[in-house]
């Protein structure tokens, strides 16, 4: 048996989970041998009690591997452990990182640059729209946008990566076999092509109440900062935002109607401390920060020269149109034939790029 079966055997046991298995590696050394071990070794572990132990010694009466391994195959998915490289880097920062993960599609380097967007399933049309928005915006810059696969928000969020040609992150709350919610089904294959469906729950796992706060933990802890949409006062959106903020990342939180019980949650967040958001610029403006030095490109002071951009095709329309005096977005959009939602997101990648500057009244100007 590989490191790799030995873990998705350990991910299958009863009582065994993420913390459990690093105290079981630091007095075992790797995972095969946990699931060899006696069970009176088994119990000189801390925190591993008698019960545990005869759970991991009796492994093969309970965990099916064999059929496992072969579901695996079967689905054509990817089964990731926290030594590979693609491996969310942030979720292995937190307190209890997954033991594995199923992975339909692919997790890339890129998905370090990742915000995770949540909310209520039962929204409004400003919150199904402003997360449509907000994700659309994120994603053509190029953030991967990572949420739950819900109905509502999440199902808002990644449709909006999806129209921006982006990256989206589907973190879902059962088995990668199960399609919850089946009107989903469609979706999950788009994201699976453009990104990655991914859950820690072995094949056949049905959704419970147990299964969502596991499932918002990974959404939290893999992503540099989560934005609330829209939500309620007791809304799982709430439990997502305060697992990001126990693992040390930013929360935001837009702003609804006042009379709203949609927007209560958002509001409260706000009252604690969540950065108020009304666009991508505020999400986009604390990524100087969020972002490790290592994921970005060195500035001219540390190489001598400028970094490589590469402009999309609207960017570069854009891009020429600009020049030392101001012009405003009315014009820029006019002149270059583009719709005024894809002018306004395509200034907001220049601006990013350091290639634009807005000036006051939705002016622009061409960076020197």
């Amino acid at each position: 048996m590989d490191p790799r079966e030995a873990f998705i055997a350990l991910n299958m046991i009863e009582h065994v989970g993420p913390v459990r298995v690093r105290q079981l590696l630091a007095h075992f050394g790797d995972a095969p041998a946990i699931l060899s071990a006696p069970k009176r070794e088994l119990t000189r572990v801390q925190g591993i009690g008698v019960e545990t132990a005869e759970s991991i010694a009796n492994w093969e009466t309970t965990v099916d591997l064999s059929g496992e391994l072969q579901r695996v195959r079967e689905y054509g998915c990817k089964v990731l452990v926290q030594s590979d490289e693609n491996y969310p880097a942030l979720l292995r920062e937190i307190y209890d990182p997954p033991i594995v993960l199923y992975v339909m599609g692919d997790l890339t380097q890129k998905d370090k640059n990742s915000v995770a967007m949540v909310g209520s399933r039962m929204t409004t049309p400003y919150g199904t729209e402003t997360a449509r928005k907000l994700a659309y915006q994120l994603a053509y810059i190029g953030v991967t946008v990572v949420s739950g696969g819900a109905r509502g928000i999440d199902t808002a969020a990644h449709q909006g990566a999806l129209q921006a040609k982006g990256r989206t992150v589907a973190v879902v709350g059962t088995g990668i076999n199960i399609i919850f919610p089946a009107e989903n089904a469609e979706l999950f294959e788009r994201v699976a092509s453009s990104g990655a469906v991914v859950t820690q729950f072995p094949f056949n796992r049905k959704a419970d109440k147990q299964t969502f706060p596991i499932r918002n933990r990974i959404v939290a802890g893999m992503t540099l900062g989560t934005v609330v949409v829209e939500a309620n006062l007791t809304s799982g959106a709430l439990i997502t935002a305060g697992m990001a903020v126990d693992c040390g990342r930013q929360v935001f939180a837009v702003p609804g109607r006042i009379d709203s019980p949609r927007s209560k949650g958002c509001h409260e967040l706000i009252k604690k401390g969540a950065k108020l958001c009304e666009g991508a610029e505020d999400i986009l403006s604390e990524f100087e920060y969020l972002f490790p030095a290592s994921n970005r490109a060195a500035a001219p002071n540390e190489t001598g020269v400028l970094p490589a951009l590469t402009l999309s095709d609207n960017e570069q329309k854009v891009y020429d149109l600009l020049d030392e005096s101001e012009r405003g977005i009315d014009e820029l959009i006019r002149q270059c034939g583009l719709s005024a939602s894809v002018v306004s997101v395509t200034l907001l990648g220049l601006e990013m790029k350091r290639l634009a500057r807005q000036l006051p009244g939705k002016m622009f100007v061409k960076n020197r």
